[in-house]
Order: structure tokens, then sequence, then C-alpha cells
């Protein structure tokens, strides 16, 4: 594998420190669903669907606020827009802890809606750090840096949660995601290029000069940057993200079913590293293609790949046979992100990085409720079968109508 692209990436000044401080920031992140689940089925003495209840609560939050917090990233600048969620997080984490159950459903909603933006700033602001023809290997490298925080978070926060307490865990991990929010202000990654500011400032100026002279409103190019979050291709591309989840999200619960029908939960923290070094390896040789890939491509290919895992008659089968799909959820997901930043203008890039995020929530909300209905009906293997056959439908759905609309183009092109 190719090594010069990520050198190229990592050679650009503050992108290292910036790459290893997002692998620190979401461990906290990562952890905090698992130590709230714990919490709910501990000392609060309700099952694990009231525990599914609160991150469905916390899902809601942030798919309804990732947009928004992104919109405020780009028109109030990175530290003011990130004051609201360190605050906010400060206090939800802080009295987490010591509220009952429907409180804390209230909580997990609020924490959603004002949760500290780092995945999306992460990217933002590597598409404006690195030249544009490494971004997809630094977008590579930063999904890297995803798979890792997520092996370590919820380990972590396990650890804390059966070692000291379930309270101690909550005010540990929002203590993180405070610390987190305050390193980042401290830190201030650039969100958008010089160029980018200077192509705002003559646009303003045009704008100033057609009003005094009588012309029609200056919002107007700002709403043509807005309009790209509603391009056609825009919205493939966070259909494909949505559907993406879904496989992913149900894999997840899958997994989990077919292991403890074998008898081998223990293996699950084994069975998830395995997934999560075939997704850190798909996703470093995708960082290092020379042209990109459609998300919608790899989206079919990781359901169609996923589709037999289920029929694995061992857990250690059941490793193997899921390596070639998660070798391409890194991929996929990279892509999504690649391709959105080449979509939209720097304008409006954290409002799209927002509505990449919903996706990424809705996706999950459904996958994991999809994968369950369909292994309560016939097991294991039709939960990996479903999700991955959503995955398939969707991706062929997506490129049917993409295809369509070019058709349609190049048929009202003048001979």
């Amino acid at each position: 594998m190719p090594l010069a692209p990520y050198r190229a990436v990592l050679s650009v000044p503050g992108v290292l420190r910036l790459l290893l401080f997002g692998v620190l920031a979401r461990v906290p992140q990562t952890a905090a669903g698992i130590v709230l689940s714990l919490h709910v089925v501990g000392p609060l003495g309700r099952g694990w669907a009231a525990a599914g209840r609160v991150g469905t609560a916390a899902t809601v939050g942030m798919a309804i606020g990732s947009p928004w917090r992104g919109r405020a990233v780009d028109t109030q600048g990175l530290r003011r827009a990130l004051v609201p969620s360190v605050v906010a997080s400060a206090l939800v984490w802080g009295t987490a802890p010591f509220v009952g159950y429907r409180l804390l459903l209230v909580l997990a909603v609020v924490g959603g809606v004002l949760s500290l933006p780092i995945f999306t700033v992460m990217r933002q602001s590597l598409a404006v750090m690195v030249p544009a023809e490494s971004r997809r290997s630094a977008m590579a490298l930063d999904s890297v840096g995803v798979e890792l925080s997520f092996m370590a978070g919820p380990a972590l926060g396990v650890l804390l949660a059966t070692q000291l307490s379930t309270s101690a865990a909550i005010l540990s991990v929002g203590g993180c995601i405070v610390v987190s929010g305050l390193a980042l202000i401290a830190f201030d990654p650039p969100t958008r290029s010089a160029d980018g500011v200077a192509a705002d400032a003559a646009e303003a100026v045009a704008a100033r000069e057609q009003e005094a002279a009588g012309g029609s409103a200056p919002a107007g190019v700002p709403g043509r940057s807005r309009g790209r979050l509603t391009s056609p291709a825009m919205l493939a591309v966070l259909g494909a993200t949505a559907a993406a989840t879904v496989v992913l999200a149900g894999t997840d619960v899958s997994v989990v079913a077919h292991l403890r029908a074998d008898g081998a939960l223990a293996l699950t923290g084994l069975i998830f590293a395995a997934w999560g070094i075939g997704s850190i390896l798909g996703g470093l040789v995708y960082g290092t293609l020379h042209r990109p890939v459609s998300p919608l491509l790899l989206l079919l290919g990781l359901g169609v790949l996923s589709i037999p895992v289920g029929l694995a008659p061992s857990p250690w089968f059941l490793a193997l046979t899921m390596l070639p799909a998660a070798a391409l959820c890194a991929p996929v997901i990279t892509s999504t992100s690649e391709a959105i930043v080449r979509l939209v203008p720097e304008a409006v890039r954290g409002e799209a990085m927002g509505w990449h995020a919903s996706a990424l929530q809705v996706g999950s909300a459904i996958g994991a409720p999809l994968a369950g209905v369909a292994i309560d009906a016939d097991g294991a293997w039709a939960g990996f079968a479903a999700v991955g056959a959503a995955g398939v439908v969707l991706a062929l759905a997506g490129l049917g109508v993409l295809r369509l609309r070019r058709s349609r183009a190049a048929a009202l092109v003048p001979a």
C-alpha cells in the first residue's frame, strides 16, 4: 500500500495534531451510550428497552441539532458556536446521575441537540487544511481515528461503570466532553480557507454596491450557496449515508444475536475488534486511490457482502465472513464526507456536514430496529440479510434515479 499520500497529509502543519485530538476527543462521546444504558438498567432499575429509549432520545436530539450547530459554525465562527455545547454538556452530564428516568430522557434530548460537534468539525477543518488532491487521504485517516475511538470508548465506559459506579462513569464522561470542548475552543482549527473568506468579503462588497444602486436583494449569493444543500446529488449522498448506517447499525445488533445463539457472547469484543480492524484497513486502502468512488457503489458492495454473513456456522467463521463487508465500512462513510466537500461551497459546509451527521443518526435509528424485527422473526441470519438487502435496494434505487436524471439532462441538450 503506497504511503506517500498519507505522508503528504501529515506534513501539512497542524493536521497531525488535529487528527490525534480527534481520536481522544471522540472517546468520551463513544462511551456515552453504553454508560447511560448501564445506569438505566442498574441504579435506575429499568430494563434494556428503557435504556434503548434514552439512546433514541439522544439520537433524535443529535439529528435535530446537527444541521443547526453546523450552520452556527458557518455564520458565527467555531469558538462562538462551541460555547453553548460546552455549557450544555456541563449541565446535562453534571446532573444526569442524580435525576430519575423521565428527566434523564429530557436531558438526553437536550444533550443531543447541543452535543459537541467534534465529528463534523474535524472533517470540515480537514477539508480546508489540506490541498484538494489530499482530501481523500485526510478523510481516510480521520475515519481510522473514528474506528480507534469506537474501539476504545465503549470498553473504557464499561470499565468505569463496573469498577467504580455508573454515576462516576457519567461524571467522568461528561467531564472529558467538557474538557474536549474547551480544548477545541483553544485549538480553534480553521473551518474556512483564506480564499473562501476573501470570496465572501468580495461577495458582500458586491452585494452592498448592488443594493446601493437600487438592485435586488443582497442575499442572492448565500441563497444560491444554501440551495446546494438540496441539490439531487447532495440528497443522494445523504441518502447513501443514512442507508450505510442502516446496514452498520443493523450489523451490530445481528452480531450480538448471532453470538448469543452460539453461546459465545464472551467473544463479542474480539469480533467487533476484527470488524474495526477490517474497517481501518479498508479505509487506509481507499485513502490511497487516485479517483473517488461513488458512495452508492460502495453502499451496494456493503449491502451485498453483508447479506451472507449470518450464515457463518461459528463465531470464528463469523469474524472471517465479516471482514469483506467491514473493509467497506470506513470507505463508504469517507466517500460520503468527501462528496459533500465537493458538492457544497465553504460558506455552507458546516451545515452540510451537520446534515451528514443527521443522516448518520437517522440510519442508526432505523437499522437496529429493522435488524431486531428480522431476528425475532427468523433468527440472527435474518438480521444480516434484512439490513444488507435494505442497503442493496437503496443503493440500486439511488443509482437508478441518478442515471434517469442524467439521461433526461442529456435529452435536453440540443444536437
